[in-house]
Parts: C-alpha cells; structure tokens; sequence
C-alpha cells in the first residue's frame, strides 16, 4: 500500500549527462572498489557495456552480443536456453544499487543498468562539498534566526532537559539506559526527532503530526546501538533552528525531521535524516498513502516501522555514515565504537580476514568498557563463528561455543532487552545443539523488536534449520524487503531455502545473484544446487572452491550437520545433493543409518 521514493546524500540531477571522461572515471573507481563485490566476469560485463555506450553503440547490447563477447559463449549461444546475460546483469544492477547506497553516497555520477535492458544509463550527482572547518548551512534549508527572547529560552529549557536526559530524567522508554548498554558516552550515535511539520488541510492533520513523531520515537528506541534523546527536548527546540547550533547545544550527531501532509482521500508522509554537523541530507523518503483504504493510525505505525528501520537498522543510514565518520584515526573511545560499526562491515563479507580484525578489535573495546553490552554480543557471535564457518578458531578450553554463551549472557546480564545480546545467545544455544530454547529467546527478541533486519534473517535461519522453511524464508524475504543492502547474506540464505524445499530453479536464480567469494558455505550451497540441476561445471567449480577454503570439512560430516539441528530428512536431502556435486560425503551418514535403523531422531 505504501509507495515511496528514496535519495540520499547528493541528489541526482534530472537531464543532467556527466562527459564521458566523468564517466570512464568512475568505472574505473568501481572496478577497483572491492566493495563493489562481484566476480571477475562482472567486471568485464560492466567495462563492456558501458564502453560500448560511450562509443555509441548502445544499439549491439543485446543479450547475444553479451554473451559472446563477455562470457565467451560460441556463436550457437541462445539467450533464451541460456540465461547468464540476464541473470548476470541482475546479478551487477543489484551490486551498483549496493554500492551507490553504501560507500558510492558521494561519487560525483552515478550508472546504472534499468531494468529491462543492458544498456546502462549514466546521471550526475550534485554532491556538495563541505567545509570541514565550519559547520555548513546547507542552501537549500535557509534558517531563519528566531528572535533573541525564544532563543535564550530555548537555551535555557533544551539544555536543561538534555542534562535531565542523561540523568534519566526524562521517559525512560525514549532514552536507552546508557548505564546498561555502556556504549562510550563520546562516541555513541545520539538522535533527535524533530516534531514533525502538519501542512494538512484535515483538522484531524495537526493530531496525526504529533502522533506519527511520538511513535518513530518509541519504534527508534528499540534500537539500542543508538541514543535517542526524549520527545520533551525535541518539543523545547524552536521551528527552523539552525542544526549545527542543535549540535552544539544538544550533542546529537543526527536530525530526523519530517512534515505530514493531508488532504482529501490523500496522505503524504516526507522524513528526511540531517547529519547535524554539516546540515547535510544523509537520507529523504516519501510515503503516499489513501485514506480511503487504511485507517491513519494503521498508516502512522506502518511508517514510523518503516522510517526506523531505514534510519537505524543495523546497516542502515545512520550505521553507514558512522562508518565512513569512524574511518581515520579516532580516539579511543570513537575507535571502541568503531568496532560495533565494523561488525556489520564483516557480517556483509563473511570472511576469516575481516573476522580476525573485528574480534581482536571487540576484545580490546570490552577491555576499555566491560559494561558494553552491545559489544558483548557481537564478540559472542564472532566467537560463534569460529566454530560453525571455521574462522581462526582458539584452540584449549573453554571451547568456541562455551565463550559464545558466555559473551551472550553477559551481555544478556547487562542489558536484558538488547536485541542484539538475545540475537547473539539465540545463535549461541542453538548451535550448542539446544534448539528449543534458542528459537524461545529468537521469538522473544522479534517481539522486542520486529523492525531489526539482521535479527529477522538470523531467525529465519534458525527456523528454516530446524525444518520450519515457509516461516524462516517469509522471515528473510521481509528482512531483503528492508534491507536491500544486505542482499547477499539474504539471497544465500533464500537459496538454501529453496534448495532444501526441492525447488532447485528458484535456489538457482537466488544463488547466481550472491557474490560472497570469501565466505565457503556460500560455494557449498552453490555446489549442491548445480549438481541437482546436472550443470556439472558449475558444481565442479563451487566444489573445488570450498574444499580449497574447508579441506576438513568432511572429516566431521555428522557433527557438522547435528550442530546445525537439521531433521534427519534434510540431513540426508543434503547429503544426496553432495554426492552428486562430488564431495567426499560418508557412504553411510549417521542420519541415513538410523533411518535405516528406525532409530528416532530429533
């Protein structure tokens, strides 16, 4: 029902073609960006394209042209037999959307490749260059100074209820208690939410204004990696305070503000998020809406839902500019929080490089802050993984999994309803082989807080794993609705899924469009969905690939597959798919021996 339109940070210009050297530029600024994360053979389809473009022949990107000259198919090659044109540009379109919205936020032109084509099309991006030295008022927001009396009285009125506020001052519920999350006090993203503007025509607007403010407050303060100061600040702020002044004043690294318009049968709903330094936009939406269809309240929580969860998400806006903020250098504290940031930065690649750095990184940060609850958790999951993926594991007691539960508890003591510590201990028992009680703390941490993505593909996982794959896939198709940006992690769990629901074309589709290359079980699942379909050499190179990153794997087949809680229907499901992709599976499972046997499991 709700439709909407996105921008962030510099606004692309409508009509406004860049030089082709603008252009051939910034190809070469993505190809050598590993964060533009796609094969080879990609790359080789993007410089194709878009010199073909530049070189007028726009017209000869067809699919059979693509597929002879990037992919090397022989002149006999047919595009509707054979979709790797297609799959592989929708594969690429999804990589640059991932780009643009992470690390490419400020490259000065933008390409694309519109759906329906292979053609790519290339815009101009009004970036705005800041003064670093003095706060920027951005032109497009002219601030109008109130008069002197309003000023000293808000002074007077913001800053002692912002003292209130980390006093504990102010509603409980709007201001995460920094005392139990302990996230350093100088580094912690801290928010304001403006009360948003009514320019409605309904009486009923000025109320839903209010109402609407009020419930992104509350669904923002789920979200425990964040501050969020109290709606009493927010009401004390004058309307057109200059954001920089807000800053000094207030401390907050970040505006959101937003206006609500009515009229008849017709609601639109605009927010926008302000870095509160620079005034510059990190993000704008749209939401229209008919009153005809949907009452106002099922519309306000449906964007307050929607308007968190873009903002404050574990990969969302607010996480990817403090990324990019916590870069070079920081202070001891920033560089603690820091690590948080880039926890997210690993779970996007899953790699035993980036898993190394982030974990010595969290141990260091819980050394300097033992009451961070949030680091707690994400330390439990680092430890998780070096026993499920193999990643630098420790070798001596205790074991991987015995500090993962340990880490997750601690976190859980610390802070009882962050998301995060129940994510992590969720995660930790149910590869302890204790999948009742795991999935028991997954439903209680999605009541908490039904907006986090990473939460909602790691329980889809679980659910999926443990032979619940319609409720798991509903889960993670709703986190990839959210987060698009997360799309690899996503899309490989999705194929897993389908593979293990017997439907090998869909795993396929969803496998071809991931690209995590560092990450094995990723080149498993692509292994065993190939060799269901018979396409051999695909199998034979994703086979290859993970036996060269998990030589042992197979040594521990049975306990690998029991730590992951399949039913022995899908144990055996997976069994069957690797022996046909070639991997050395046991003759005999322990799961096909006791179905043999009649023997009872799980």
């Amino acid at each position: 029902m709700l439709g909407g339109s996105d921008s962030a940070v510099g606004e692309v210009l409508p009509g406004s073609q860049p030089s082709a050297d603008d252009v051939r530029a910034e190809l070469e600024r993505l190809c050598a960006s590993p964060e533009l994360d796609i094969p080879a053979r990609a790359r080789r389809f993007l410089r194709y394209i878009v010199e073909e473009t530049l070189a007028g022949h726009a017209d000869r990107i067809k699919a059979y042209t693509v597929g002879i000259e990037v992919f090397e198919r022989d002149p006999s090659f047919d595009a509707q037999s054979d979709p790797v044109v297609r799959i592989e540009a929708g594969r690429l379109r999804r990589a640059l959307e991932r780009y643009y919205l992470v690390v490419g936020l400020s490259d000065p032109v933008i390409i694309s490749i519109p759906k329906g084509g292979y053609v790519p099309r290339f815009e101009r991006r009004n970036v705005p260059v800041v003064d670093r030295s003095t706060p920027a008022r951005p032109a497009e927001r002219p601030v109008v100074a109130p008069p002197p009396w309003r000023w000293s009285r808000w002074l007077v009125t913001g800053t002692a209820v912002f003292v209130a506020a980390l006093a504990g001052m102010v509603l409980w519920h709007t201001l995460p208690d920094v005392s139990k999350s302990a996230i350093p006090a100088s580094a912690a993203p801290t928010l304001i939410v403006m009360p948003f503007a009514n320019l409605g025509e309904l009486p009923e607007a000025k109320v839903y204004a209010d109402g609407l403010t009020e419930e992104i407050v509350s669904q923002l303060a789920r979200f425990r990696e964040l501050i969020v100061l109290g709606r009493e600040t927010s009401r004390s702020i004058p309307p057109g305070a200059d954001t920089a002044r807000i800053r000094r004043e207030l401390g907050v690294r970040y505006v959101l503000e937003g206006s609500v318009r009515t009229a008849t049968n017709h609601l639109r709903v605009t927010g926008r998020l302000l870095d509160a330094q620079t005034g510059a936009v990190l993000w704008s939406h749209t939401y229209d809406d008919d009153l005809r269809v949907r009452d106002l309240f099922t519309i306000q929580d449906d964007v307050a839902q929607k308007v968190a969860t873009a903002v404050a998400q574990p990969y969302g806006i607010i996480f990817r500019a403090d990324e990019r903020r916590t870069a070079p250098s920081p202070p001891d504290d920033l560089r603690d929080y820091a690590c948080t940031v880039q926890f997210y930065t690993y779970r996007t690649a899953l790699s035993a490089e980036s898993h190394a750095a982030i974990r010595t990184c969290l141990e260091r940060a819980i050394g300097a802050h033992p009451s961070y609850a949030t680091a707690w958790a994400m330390l439990s999951i680092l430890y998780l993984d070096e026993d499920r993926f193999g990643f630098n594991p420790k070798v001596g007691s205790p074991t991987a999994i015995q500090r993962s539960i340990e880490a997750a508890h601690r976190a859980i003591r610390l802070d009882p309803e962050n998301v995060r510590a129940l994510q992590a201990l969720m995660m930790a028992l149910f590869f302890a082989q204790k999948p009742a009680e795991a999935l028991e703390v997954g439903e209680r941490a999605i009541a908490l807080n039904p907006n986090d993505t990473e939460l909602l593909a790691e329980f889809g996982s679980r659910l999926g794993q443990a032979g619940a794959w319609e409720r798991g896939t509903a889960l993670l198709e709703q986190a990839l609705a959210r987060n698009p940006g997360h799309s690899d992690f996503y899309n490989g769990s999705l194929a897993h899924h389908a593979y293990m629901q017997r439907d090998y074309r869909r795993a396929e589709a969803l496998i071809r469009q991931v690209s995590l290359e560092k990450f094995p079980l990723y080149h498993f699942v692509a292994a065993i969905i190939y060799a269901q379909l018979g396409m051999k050499p695909e199998a034979a190179e994703a086979r290859d690939q993970f036996l060269r990153m998990r030589p042992k794997f197979f040594d521990n087949w049975d306990q690998e597959a029991a730590k992951r809680n399949y039913r022995p229907e899908d144990t055996i499901h997976l069994a069957q798919g690797a022996r046909k992709a070639g991997f050395p599976v046991p003759n005999r499972t322990a799961a096909e021996a006791a179905l043999e046997a009649g023997i009872p499991q799980r």
